[in-house]
């Protein structure tokens, strides 16, 4: 879960806001522009539960909306959302290396990606990274 400052108070972004961020910047590598009623469709909610989640965002900061109804993170709004998809994207790699099905390594990388620890995160990014250059270490 990561933290944002609204007005002097610290707020933690909750999961949900951090998959429509996510499902945004998704959307957007894919299709280039995003509106409303594709984040529901590609996350299979509601569009009125869409709109009120975009409502929220919008008021936070994380996203703009123009006339049109498309959809833009802004920069605090791409920050976040690239950094959930970058522990997805390692996490789900993690899991298909350590022999979990591409399906099953994908659905629980989504899960964990929201509440991983920084400190194990980077564990996993260190490892990773000795891992492809061939180094071990030695206890």
């Amino acid at each position: 879960m990561l933290i944002y400052k609204k007005g002097s108070e610290t707020m933690p972004l909750l999961e949900s806001g951090e998959m429509y961020l996510e499902t945004i910047l998704i959307l957007e590598k894919k299709q280039g522009s995003v509106r409303s009623v594709d984040i529901a469709e590609y996350m299979g909610f509601s569009k009125p539960s869409v709109s009120r989640a975009i409502g929220i965002l919008k008021e936070d900061g994380y996203v703009l909306m123009d006339r049109k109804g498309l959809l833009t993170l802004t920069e605090k709004g791409a920050g976040t959302a690239e950094k959930i998809y970058g522990r997805h994207r390692l996490l789900t790699e993690v899991l298909i290396g350590l022999g979990v099905e591409p399906a099953v390594a994908e659905a629980d990388a989504c899960r964990i990606e929201h509440v991983i620890s920084e400190e194990t995160f980077a564990a996993l990014c260190r490892h990773r990274d000795e891992k492809s250059s061939g180094e071990t270490k030695v206890p």
